[in-house]
C-alpha cells in the first residue's frame, strides 16, 4: 500500500473533484479564487509562499498546497511558487534543528538505527545521499527536514541539492491541481479529446516520477542508507 500511497492520493483527489463539481458550484469558487489572487498580484504570490513555509515548518501536508499552487498558477508558475514555498520550508526546519533544538532531535533521532544508517551515508557521500533521499516518496518529508539539520551536510549543498529533489514530486502534484483548473473552471465541459490529452499528461507526468523514485530507492538501499522494505511513507 505505501508503494502506491501517492496514486491513491490522486485517485482520491479527482474523485472529490467530481463529486464536488457535481455537488456544489465548485465552478464559481474556482473562478473567485483565481480571481482574487490575481487581483493581489504579486502579494498574493508571496502570501502562498509564506503559507506553504510555515506550514512545511508545523508537519501539515504539502501535497495539499503544491495542488492549490497548481490550481491557482497552472502547471509552470505553480510548480515555481510550490517549489519556493517547500524550499523555504525546509531550510527554516533545518535551521530550528541545527540551532534552536538540535539535542531534543539527536535524542529522538537517537535511538533510530535508520537516521545512523542515513546520517554514515551522508558523511560518507554528502549532498548525494539528500538527493537520492528527496526522490524517494517513502521518506517523510517534513520530518527529514529536521533530521539533517544535525547531519554533517552543509547549508547551501542542502538546500540546492532538496530544490533539485522535490521538483518532480512538486511537478507531478501541479499538474494535478492545473488539470483540476482547467476541469472546473471551464466555462463549458471540456471535450473527451481535451479530457484524454490531459490524462496523457498526467500518465506521462507519473510515470516519470516513478522511474526517478525507484532509480532513487535503488541507489540508496545500495548505499545502505535506506531499508526500502522499512521505509515510511512520505509526508
Amino acid at each position: 500500500m505505501k508503494k502506491y500511497a501517492k496514486l491513491i492520493v490522486f485517485g482520491l483527489v479527482l474523485i472529490a473533484l467530481s463529486a464536488a463539481a457535481a455537488v456544489f458550484p465548485v465552478r464559481d469558487w474556482i473562478r473567485n479564487l483565481i480571481d482574487w489572487v490575481q487581483q493581489l498580484g504579486p502579494a498574493g504570490i508571496a502570501v502562498f509562499i509564506g503559507a506553504y513555509a510555515i506550514a512545511t515548518v508545523l508537519f501539515l501536508p504539502g501535497w495539499i498546497f503544491t495542488v492549490t499552487a497548481g490550481l491557482l498558477f497552472g502547471v509552470i508558475g505553480g510548480t515555481a511558487v510550490a517549489l519556493s514555498g517547500a524550499t523555504i520550508g525546509a531550510t527554516l526546519a533545518f535551521f530550528v534543528a541545527r540551532y534552536l533544538v538540535r539535542d531534543s532531535i539527536q535524542n529522538l533521532a537517537g535511538s533510530n538505527p535508520r537516521f545512523h544508517a542515513i546520517d554514515r551515508a551522508i558523511g560518507e557521500n554528502g549532498w548525494k545521499i539528500v538527493g537520492l533521499l528527496r526522490l524517494n516518496p517513502l521518506i517523510p518529508f517534513n520530518l527529514s527536514n529536521y533530521f539533517y539539520g544535525i547531519t554533517a551536510i552543509r547549508f547551501w549543498p542542502y538546500v540546492l541539492i532538496s530544490a533539485i529533489g522535490m521538483l518532480p514530486g512538486t511537478l507531478l502534484y501541479a499538474y494535478l491541481g492545473a488539470v483540476g483548473k482547467a476541469t472546473l473552471a471551464a466555462k463549458s465541459p471540456p471535450s473527451v479529446w481535451r479530457y484524454l490529452l490531459l490524462g496523457v499528461g498526467l500518465g506521462a507526468t507519473i510515470a516519470v516520477t516513478i522511474i526517478i523514485s525507484r532509480i532513487a530507492r535503488n541507489a540508496l538501499k545500495k548505499s545502505g542508507a535506506v531499508n526500502t522494505e522499512h521505509s515510511s511513507n512520505h509526508a
